[in-house]
């Protein structure tokens, strides 16, 4: 009785399957380049393996016995079933496999996602089976969800330059002052003097500002008497008529065309922010994350026509 199947009896059944094809022992000589005795002498040996007659065999011709043909059947699937199993395998050797966790901020502009979108769809060409997760996270938060290992890539505005953590630059984003209909300086907004602009409240992000705050930056009001640590937040801030503040040009259009907001002062208060994607460094990688930031980096080079298919 077969119980362990070997390399040996794997041997031996392409050959009883080889001499079932050819009709005979004296036919599958040629297909197998052995004598004929030699094939007589390992279906005798498979035979003793199994513990029952396959075939009959000698001057009245070739003839499998009832067992003999479940045994072809099941032998036919079994290597069916191998040829599926190498193949796979011979497929993974080069196929992507795993998860990727992506962190980015919200509400970015239309062409920056147009951008993510492209390297997603990229990436999913590739001969891979990943899982991808998405998650919109506060930008202070990015960091570190990353150096935890919660997230693989974070694609966001980064103000530290941790060691463990590689900056890669992605696009630049323009951000300017802005108040809203129901604030005193909404009817002179376009060309105020500083001084105006110090007189009043303004909503602050709760995260470092380099560009704007500090010694070096471009304004640094005191009256900071609110903070949010996203835009949304800051837009509702401001959109109380009691604070200015600084929102992304592009998140902030819709509501200048509505009348709802102004621009202080859109040639000198304003600055502009690089936005990168972060990742741990190179020895904390696998082949999974590598793949997708070469997409990331290839989609953000890719001229903004190519994107409109998408």
């Amino acid at each position: 009785m077969l119980k362990n199947l070997s390399d040996l009896d794997l041997r031996l059944i392409r050959v009883f399957l080889a001499v079932l094809d050819a009709g005979g022992l004296s036919a599958a000589q040629t297909a197998l380049n052995v004598s004929q005795s030699t094939i007589s002498t390992q279906l005798a040996t498979l035979e003793t393996r199994l513990g029952f007659r396959l075939c009959e065999r000698g001057r009245g011709g070739f003839r499998l016995t009832p067992k003999g043909e479940q045994f072809a059947q099941a032998s036919r699937r079994l290597l069916e079933s191998i040829d599926h199993f190498c193949q796979e395998a011979r497929q993974m050797e080069d196929k992507l496999v795993g998860k990727l966790d992506l962190g980015l901020i919200g509400h970015a502009a239309i062409s920056a996602n147009a951008r993510l979108s492209q390297a997603i769809a990229r990436f999913r060409r590739r001969s891979e089976a990943v899982t991808l997760a998405l998650a919109v996270v506060a930008p202070g938060q990015l960091e570190e969800e990353v150096v935890n290992g919660r997230l693989d890539v974070g694609i966001g505005y980064f103000w530290h330059r941790l060691p463990s953590l590689e900056y890669v630059p992605l696009y630049t984003e323009r951000q300017t002052a802005y108040c809203a209909r129901s604030h005193p300086l909404f009817a002179q907004a376009g060309n105020l003097p500083k001084s105006a602009l110090l007189a009043h409240d303004w909503a602050w992000r709760s995260y470092p500002l380099p560009e704007v705050d500090g010694p070096n930056g471009i304004f640094s009001p005191a009256r900071k008497t609110a903070r949010a640590d996203n835009m949304e937040a800051v837009a509702v801030l401001i959109l109380s008529g009691r604070h200015l503040g600084f929102l992304p040009e592009h998140f902030a259009a819709p509501m200048v065309q509505q009348g709802m907001l102004a621009a202080l002062n859109p040639q000198s208060l304003c600055y502009e922010v690089t936005l990168h994607m972060v990742v741990r460094r190179q020895a904390s990688r696998g082949e999974v994350l590598q793949a997708f930031m070469d997409d990331l980096v290839v989609a953000h080079l890719a001229p903004m026509e190519d994107l409109k298919g998408l």
